[in-house]
């Protein structure tokens, strides 16, 4: 009789089931806070274990919502975390502020460096999360986005180091790089300058009908260029030695290329 009863309890405990719920980013100085309902037996609460970085929380899970609280693991600002969430199946936490794990922008750079031919050094401290760069060039009467390159985060020394080749334009060139967080609010650098011994580039020919073709010291030149119709909406864009404006209905348009904006129409 007793076996017969040990058995049945034993039966008992293996068809509770269980679920995990996961989330994982970089220690950004805040904590999280989870909403937690009752069990779906309406016995006791839904969570019933918590880990950081395979480290159990103290304290528990027994209340409606409680907060993982991360300085009790002596995790540094900047450093990868993963949280898992033990629950019983037929209920699920709900992790009320997720966005606290996401990287910010909070760079600085401490040397930003170009030569006259477009390369770009710069060096960074205090990175806490390994967001990618945005290299953007001033022309046009605006920031263009030409290149990206993936931020590093935070790093044993602390420092990090990154280049990037800038196609100039003829003149006077302007650079700097930016970054956006999940806020999505941009932080840019500082700018910095450099001269070009590039020749200005031209278009032709001046009615344009098949093609665009752009041209330096009478040779075939590659250059950015955008294409605007008459009502600022863009038409073509792209990098090369030509554009094919078959496609392009009669009427006017504005080409932006090289360092410069100019009207042209298409017949």
């Amino acid at each position: 009789m007793r076996f017969q009863i040990l058995l049945v309890f034993t039966l008992i405990i293996n068809v509770v089931s269980f679920a995990t719920l996961s989330i994982e980013g970089s220690y950004q100085g805040k904590n999280l806070y989870v909403q937690n309902p009752e069990d779906g037996d309406g016995f006791g609460f839904c969570a019933t274990k918590v880990t950081v970085n395979g480290d159990v929380m103290p304290g528990g899970t027994s209340s409606s919502a409680f907060e993982i609280d991360f300085s009790l693991f002596n995790i540094e600002i900047g450093e990868p975390v993963f949280i898992v969430i033990e629950h019983n199946d037929g209920c699920k936490p709900k992790i009320l502020n997720p966005e606290v794990l996401l990287p910010r922008s909070t760079f600085k750079v401490t040397q930003m460096l170009i030569s006259p031919s477009g390369k770009l050094n710069w060096k960074t401290t205090n990175e806490q999360g390994k967001l990618p760069y945005i290299i953007e060039q001033y022309r046009w009467n605006k920031w263009v986005e030409v290149g990206e390159v993936q931020g590093k985060g935070k790093t044993g020394s602390g420092e990090n180091a990154y280049e990037f080749q800038v196609i100039p334009h003829s003149g006077e060139n302007i650079v700097r790089v930016a970054q956006i967080d999940h806020s999505g609010a941009k932080k840019c650098s500082q700018e910095v300058k450099f001269q070009s011994t590039s020749a200005p580039v031209e278009k032709n020919p001046v009615k344009v009908k098949d093609v665009i073709n752009f041209t330096s010291n009478g040779k075939p030149v590659e250059t950015k260029y955008e294409i605007y119709d008459a009502y600022g909406n863009i038409v073509k864009k792209g990098f090369g030695s030509s554009v094919n404006c078959e496609n392009l209905i009669k009427g006017a348009y504005y080409l932006n290329f090289d360092n410069k904006t100019e009207k042209f129409f298409k017949g």
